[in-house]
């Protein structure tokens, strides 16, 4: 995983490598799915989640370039693999399932928020648990296509900027409301 998926796609951040490569992803799979833990794609985890690729969990930690200083708030998508990276990483981490982000986010504001799935559109409520100047790492879907992309918060809205394609699971929970146009 490290040398044939991560090095070779850009990760080379040695503290992401080395988080990466001291936790076994088969540990965060159903027994069924444990051979296929480090393929290059999301493994279904049952009920419509994902754990996402590798790739994917290695480019969102070196963009989001977690410190010892960041409060984090972390909407996980069925697994608890990206929060066992990252809790060593951060000074603080909550973590809320994507369907729970509706009924509010305590503890806020945060300085860094990371969705691990792709996003149509940003909640309401995670736009105001994150703190002014604050940061967002996330899967953004723009006509069918997944991007990682990091945002930041400037008077009380989030910027994103595309800095990847990557496959990344899509969290219907954050799916935009269906509409018609001509």
């Amino acid at each position: 995983m490290i040398d044939s998926q991560l090095r070779t796609s850009g990760v080379n951040e040695p503290w992401v490598l080395a988080a990466m490569a001291a936790l076994p992803r088969e540990d965060f799979v159903p027994e069924a799915q444990k051979a296929a833990a480090y393929i290059d794609r999301a493994v279904p985890l049952g009920n419509g989640r994902y754990l996402a690729a590798p790739l994917v969990h290695g480019k969102m930690l070196a963009a989001a370039e977690p410190a010892k200083t960041d409060k984090v708030l972390l909407v996980t998508s069925g697994s608890t693999y990206l929060a066992a990276l990252l809790g060593p990483l951060v000074g603080a981490l909550t973590q809320v399932d994507a369907a729970d982000v509706a009924n509010g986010i305590a503890g806020a504001p945060y300085g860094l928020i990371i969705i691990d799935g792709a996003i149509e559109q940003l909640p309401d409520a995670l736009v105001g648990a994150l703190a002014d100047d604050g940061r967002i790492v996330s899967g953004l879907v723009d006509r069918g296509v997944t991007r990682l992309a990091l945002g930041r918060k400037a008077a009380g809205a989030v910027s994103f900027v595309a800095l990847s394609d990557l496959g990344i699971p899509v969290l219907p929970e954050f799916a935009a409301p269906k509409g018609w146009s001509f």
